[in-house]
């Protein structure tokens, strides 16, 4: 996931705390496309691959949500097993919105009556008990919502039942966690969970008396990781005619994909039952892809950016509509006002949700009294005034003073890393107060920017110049601007789904 020349950037669907765009399906390491979910079952003892369909269902109300799983048409993926795997599953989340710590709580429960079995080789395990709970706490960011949470379960078998009885019980622990993100861009979700086995299975004795019994009991863990992810490829395309208005433009590439591993470590199985001196320990892999979705996007045809710099940078964030320019002319070297680039972070953090609350709050003005803004410099009327609302309303810009914002007046290189960084929530998470940049102008950093700069520096936001300098009191160009902005959202998709996924799985 990442660093190619090509900025991988935008999921195109509105998302919100409550509404997990990217999530592994249920809680048994399994992976999923559009047309087939697999899943190792351990159960025998043995690793055996199952592979069919999933149905999962979604419905959302203000404070909950209801997500049904049903497996249907699972056998195992080597035909010289006979075997089959159904479940149905509903659970719910209630969300706890505590706004005023930022935050939201989801607790995650079992609803109805779940029902699994597992049918392999003549032997047969029914699910009579399932205990669940699962609890999430997600930080919602401007920018982001982070998220974690952690799971625990039970699941308990019956073994070949038959009437009342059966020939023993198969106990599953489960215990996991949880980490991801959500923001406009992208979305990542993974989740390592432990599995404890203990197996008590006594079978007939073949050739014995009616009470003759082979004991066939065992014990062992499986460990999953699964990461499920939302990416997007932004391409330039060249347009192949020549007698075109325009050269090309950029298309989005839209793509999702689910990996998984297990590690087990489970008995030596022979004909007669588990070895109780031998192991069997291995990994496999699991990993599905779902079809690509391609979309065209807005072509730029600025006429002052050939050859420029930056030209690259502010064609994408014009064609991602962070940019809304209507002049044929960028003027990318004028300086970067506080309400353009207010704007732009609100827009490229999550646009749709403030256009509809646009529509909405204009039908609202005619049975309402007029908004009263804020500061006396910006106009309830004027283009950018939402924008500024929701800056100041997020805690990522402050007003020059309580009453002033100066929407014109041009934004510093320290003002424009303190709004991203904001925007991301990352600014409380510097060092204790008294610490020191590693930049050689670190005494020229007003004191209200020093914990956003060294942020922005740790996450790889900004980088010193050829001597070391951040220059936090320079002007920001129009097009620094943008290079700082096309740096915010490979971030949001790059650099959070490598810290999401590759890195845990990795060091796991």
């Amino acid at each position: 996931m990442k660093k190619i020349i090509l900025m991988f950037i935008v999921i195109t669907m509105l998302i919100t705390p409550v509404n997990v765009f990217a999530a592994p399906p249920e809680f048994m390491g399994g992976v999923n496309n559009e047309y087939e979910y697999e899943e190792i079952v351990f159960i025998t003892g043995e690793p055996i691959k199952f592979v069919g369909t999933m149905d999962v269902s979604i419905r959302e109300r203000n404070d909950s949500k209801t997500i049904s799983y049903r497996l249907r048409n699972l056998t195992p993926e080597d035909k010289s097993i006979e075997g089959s795997l159904t479940r149905t599953i509903n659970y719910e989340i209630e969300y706890e919105d505590r706004s005023d710590k930022g935050q939201t709580i989801g607790q995650m429960s079992v609803t109805g009556r779940p029902t699994e079995k597992i049918v392999i080789n003549g032997d047969t395990f029914s699910l009579k008990d399932y205990q669940f709970s699962k609890s999430d706490v997600i930080d919602n960011r401007p920018a982001s919502d982070f998220y974690t949470g952690n799971v625990t379960a039970r699941k308990v078998y019956d073994i070949n039942p038959s009437g009342r009885t059966s020939e023993g019980e198969a106990i599953v622990n489960i215990t996991g966690a949880s980490v991801g993100y959500e923001n406009f861009w992208g979305a990542t979700e993974t989740q390592i969970i432990d599995y404890t086995y203990d197996i008590n299975w006594e079978t007939p004795e073949e050739g014995g008396d009616e009470d003759d019994t082979e004991d066939r009991s065992w014990q062992g863990t499986v460990t999953s990781q699964v990461s499920d992810s939302m990416t997007n490829e932004l391409r330039y395309s060249d347009n192949e005619a020549n007698f075109s208005s325009f050269n090309g433009g950029y298309v989005r590439i839209t793509n999702s994909d689910i990996v998984g591993e297990y590690k087990y470590d489970l008995p030596l199985m022979r004909k007669d039952g588990p070895d109780s001196k031998r192991r069997d320990r291995g990994v496999k892999y699991l990993s599905k892809d779902m079809a690509p979705n391609i979309e065209r996007l807005i072509v730029p045809k600025f006429r002052d950016l050939g050859g420029h710099w930056a030209e690259e940078h502010i064609n994408k964030l014009y064609s991602l509509d962070v940019f809304d320019e209507v002049s044929d002319f960028f003027v990318p070297d004028v300086p970067m006002s506080r309400e353009e680039f207010t704007r732009a972070v609100i827009r490229a953090s999550d646009i749709r949700p403030n256009q509809e609350e646009d529509d909405r709050r204009t039908l609202r003005r005619r049975d309402e009294e007029p908004e009263k803004s804020p500061f006396i410099d910006v106009s309830t009327e004027a283009k950018n005034y939402e924008y500024i609302k929701n800056g100041v309303e997020k805690g990522i810009i402050q007003g020059i003073s309580d009453i002033e914002f100066r929407p014109s007046e041009s934004l510093t290189r320290a003002q424009a890393i303190t709004v991203i960084i904001r925007a991301l929530g990352f600014e409380s998470k510097a060092p204790t107060p008294g610490y020191s940049t590693s930049f050689a102008d670190d005494r020229e950093i007003p004191s209200w920017a020093k914990d956003s700069i060294y942020m922005a520096q740790e996450i790889g936001l900004v980088k010193g110049d050829n001597l070391n300098r951040v220059n936090p009191n320079d002007v920001l160009t129009r097009a620094e601007s943008s290079a700082m902005l096309v740096r915010f959202l490979e971030f949001l998709e790059e650099d959070l789904q490598r810290d999401y996924r590759e890195n845990i799985i990795l060091y796991n």
